[in-house]
């Protein structure tokens, strides 16, 4: 067994490098303004993304209990233990969308973002089980409150804002414990800059502003680890039970504050610039305990043709240590069921060959303002499109698309409600890479 491990590592050190020098280029794309406009982001570490690719959110977020679509294995960081299914070298990359709609009971604003969303790649090892690598989003930060008031005769705004995100490199492997039982861990790095602005705007040419910055610059590594049981039944069906989940991970939150004096402008390109210091703290450093984490999910499949499952989803935020004078977190739980289809694997008409994915999700998020809990819920759906193999090289991919209909929050007892719509495209390629040739 010892060998066949070695053995197969050896015989992935190209591919791995390949993919570290991808990752590597691709991190730039990660470095990017928030993609979140949600007003719940200015709590914790920001809207969380979950490791989630296109095709799992179209089934309503389904991930710990699937181990392949039809008869085919794609990549799933949600549970390291899937990677041991993994049958072919398998690319996944993509992009994100949002639509936002926030209301109050006094007005509505919408938004609208787009970003690259993910890179993944993952490789067979045999019997030895699986590896994957990858880029994922972790976390958002993107909210925007403001109100006006008033010294003497003069009006002037109290603006706050905070824009950044975390991301999460990882690195994962899967292997067969027994012919039915597989377990996977995956080791993470998540990095990234939270800034916090408190800015008090004067109206025009009447005085220069006054900002705050804090500038959170957040590391770390996390572990999570996870596990499947799948059985065949008369040959044609399947289940599959699966369990994934997180330790108390404990990364790193080093803050500098900086007070600015900032000129009013008319133009937006120039506003909030900096002309000078008044004051900077030194950068203090802090640990925060990522929330325990516990998923379990189920399915049950007719290979080639139909999925259906549902997943149970647990997070304890209440030990995270949130900002100075913020209020304390709370357990997040929720569940998601959704299913796919695919109506004739063998048929020569397009969209009898196609995937065809629902689902349904709800959370109670970890949020608890003005008394008042904060629920997440969305109904989810998406497509799977097949692309032409290539007769050659055995390669075939797919494009994933997916979208989530959504509403968060309330406008009772002053809050806001956040209506949504995200999509996400993934392409996908399968192929047995770096093979050697039989005939030379």
């Amino acid at each position: 067994m010892q060998k066949r491990f070695l053995s197969s590592i050896t015989s992935k050190v190209p591919q791995v490098l390949l993919t570290l020098g991808l990752l590597y280029s691709s991190s730039a794309a990660f470095a990017q303004k928030s993609t979140s406009a949600s007003p719940y982001s200015q709590f914790g570490l920001g809207q969380m993304r979950e490791d989630l690719l296109p095709q799992h959110r179209a089934m309503g977020g389904l991930s710990t209990g699937v181990r392949y679509f039809g008869s085919v294995y794609n990549t799933n960081p949600s549970n390291p233990a899937s990677y041991s299914a993994a049958q072919f070298s398998t690319f996944d990359a993509g992009l994100y969308g949002n639509f936002t709609q926030l209301s109050s009971k006094n007005k509505s604003d919408n938004t609208a973002d787009f970003a690259f969303s993910h890179i993944t790649m993952t490789f067979p090892m045999k019997k030895a089980g699986g590896i994957s690598i990858g880029l994922l989003p972790y976390s958002d930060l993107g909210y925007n409150s403001n109100s006006t008031q008033k010294i003497d005769t003069v009006n002037y705004r109290k603006t706050f804002t905070g824009e950044g995100g975390l991301t999460k490199a990882y690195f994962g492997y899967g292997v067969n414990i027994t012919k039915n039982f597989s377990v996977g861990a995956n080791i993470s790095y998540l990095f990234g800059t939270l800034n916090d602005f408190s800015r008090l705007e004067l109206p025009f040419n009447y005085g220069l502003n006054v900002q705050q910055q804090d500038k959170r610059e957040i590391q770390g590594v996390s572990f999570d680890y996870g596990a499947q049981y799948y059985k065949t039944i008369n040959k044609e069906y399947s289940i599959t039970v699966g369990y994934s989940g997180s330790l108390n991970n404990a990364i790193h939150d080093r803050t500098t504050s900086f007070v600015t004096r900032t000129l009013p402008s008319n133009n937006s390109d120039d506003t909030n610039i900096a002309l000078d210091t008044v004051s900077q703290t030194e950068r203090t450093r802090r640990d925060l305990n990522l929330p325990l984490k516990h998923n379990v999910g189920i399915t049950f499949a007719r290979t080639n043709r139909w999925l259906v499952g549902a997943e149970f989803k647990y997070a304890d935020w209440s030990k995270f240590q949130v900002r100075k004078n913020e209020e304390n977190l709370k357990t997040n739980y929720g569940f998601a069921i959704g299913g796919q289809i695919t109506p004739d694997p063998t048929s020569f008409k397009y969209t009898s060959l196609m995937d065809y994915r629902i689902g349904f999700r709800y959370n109670r998020t970890q949020y608890f303002i003005n008394k008042q809990d904060i629920n997440d819920m969305a109904i989810t759906f998406g497509v799977g499109l097949p692309l032409a193999r290539n007769p050659y090289s055995g390669a075939f991919s797919k494009i994933n698309i997916s979208a989530e209909l959504g509403q968060m929050g309330t406008m009772n007892n002053s809050l806001i409600r956040e209506r949504y719509v995200n999509l996400n495209v993934g392409f996908t390629l399968n192929d047995r890479w770096f093979r050697r040739n039989s005939i030379d």
